[in-house]
């Protein structure tokens, strides 16, 4: 393929957040070592739903990728359910689909009857080149294939696949409630974000580590602390440096208090509301 031709487009349904098992990232590395460089040997454009930077609103840039992208891989390990919903959506419309999951996810009855390439969980150095390797083949056989490569279920029972119309047009209502979450999709994303400037990572009760309150008492997280005049102001969650972290319920969901040396409150914590 020469420079001045489009490349293909790969898009990649996969768990982006932590999920129950498995470490912080671990699914970033495996996007990073074992799906990007399978699709750079065969010169496609990758991207995922964090790769997405613009401003509209996420979820429909998302769905356009599932159904206009030539090929899509979806990584099935951990049993995501926003993964199988969006492997759903591409399934309905037949098109091509390299599935893969890691050895210790087990195979998923509905579709137990597509071919699903596996992979080492632990990403041993020894093998990720054999990863690369085998999902880089499925993905030019995927493409390479012709049209009556079963690709869904729906192929097999011989439903008739979705369509999208070229001529849909959007109401005046439709584009101004767009608009609207649009907009507030943008606040969100601001919030999440100021969030994940100030987040700490949270200790685990059950390791049973030892904290003291600056004032030297004993405090477990999850504690009630109070502050001047024993006024609650939220439960303890932690260190961050030398600022003690609190959470408070709101109806706006937990939020957290950072309270830090210069606060009138620092030297009066304590875990007593008398």
């Amino acid at each position: 393929m020469s420079d001045t031709e489009k490349k293909q487009t790969c898009f990649v349904i996969m768990p982006i957040s932590k999920q129950d098992t498995y470490e912080e990232g671990h699914f970033s590395r495996v996007y990073s070592h074992l799906i990007k460089p399978a699709c750079k040997n065969l010169n496609l454009e990758v991207i995922r739903a964090d790769d997405i930077k613009n401003t509209n609103y996420i979820i429909i840039d998302i769905l356009k990728r599932i159904v206009h992208s030539d090929i899509v891989i979806c990584d099935l390990s951990a049993k995501n359910p926003n993964v199988m919903y969006e492997l759903g959506i591409r399934q309905a419309f037949n098109l091509p689909t390299v599935l893969i999951k890691d050895i210790k996810t087990e195979r998923i009855f509905d579709i137990q009857g597509l071919r699903t390439i596996e992979y080492d969980d632990k990403m041993r150095v020894d093998l990720v080149e054999k990863d690369i390797i085998n999902i880089q083949k499925t993905i030019e056989a995927t493409i390479k294939s012709d049209t009556q490569e079963v690709n869904s279920l729906i192929q097999l029972l011989e439903i008739p696949q979705a369509e999208l119309s070229n001529n849909t047009t959007l109401s005046v209502e439709s584009t101004l409630i767009l608009e609207q979450i649009r907009d507030v999709s943008q606040r969100l994303t601001g919030i999440e974000d100021n969030y994940n400037t100030h987040k700490i990572d949270y200790t685990d009760n059950s390791k049973k580590l030892k904290y003291s309150l600056p004032n030297g008492e004993s405090v477990d997280i999850g504690d009630s602390i109070y502050g001047i005049e024993y006024k609650e102001l939220g439960f303890f969650r932690g260190y961050r440096n030398d600022s003690v972290v609190l959470t408070i319920n709101s109806v706006k969901g937990n939020q957290l208090i950072v309270i830090d040396k210069q606060n009138v409150n620092y030297n009066s914590l304590t875990t007593v509301p008398f």
